[in-house]
């Protein structure tokens, strides 16, 4: 896939040079393409090791730990291999970069200050209130 054109219209040789010039595919060295077995073996070892470190980030979700990152990193491992896991991969990184620009829009970064203070605000005024009426006493000692 890697001349002709897709149905946008773009070439597929620039969303190419967007992967650093690798079309869609296995990466695999080319004594392995080579033999079935062998490549069929390369694959399963890929698949493992990238869902071991997919299952790792999703238990990180909720515990200390990059879960997120680890994730992806997971499939990045998988895209090394699989084609669907290239296509995912692509799709993550544009919405990620639609995302980063968005956030660096003025009109979004200065609502996201407005909010943030607003927040800031209302938390100090609760901790305010509370010290005011408890004093510096921890929640779970107060006797009433």
């Amino acid at each position: 896939m890697n001349t002709g054109s897709d149905e946008s219209g773009e070439s597929a040789v620039a969303t190419d040079e967007a992967d650093g010039g690798q079309g869609l595919g296995s990466r695999a060295p080319e004594f392995i393409k080579r033999r079935r077995v062998l490549h069929l073996s390369w694959q399963v070892g890929v698949f493992v090791v990238g869902l071991a470190v997919v299952a790792a980030g999703v238990v990180m979700l909720p515990l200390p730990g990059p879960g997120w990152l680890v994730i992806f990193a997971g499939m990045a491992i998988w895209a090394t291999e699989f084609v669907w896991a290239q296509l995912v991969l692509r799709w993550t990184k544009r919405k990620v970069t639609e995302a980063t620009q968005a956030a660096l829009d003025p009109r979004v970064r200065r609502r996201n200050i407005i909010l943030t203070s607003v927040g800031l605000v209302l938390i100090a005024a609760f901790v305010a209130v509370y010290v005011w009426k408890f004093g510096f006493e921890m929640p779970w000692n107060i006797e009433q």
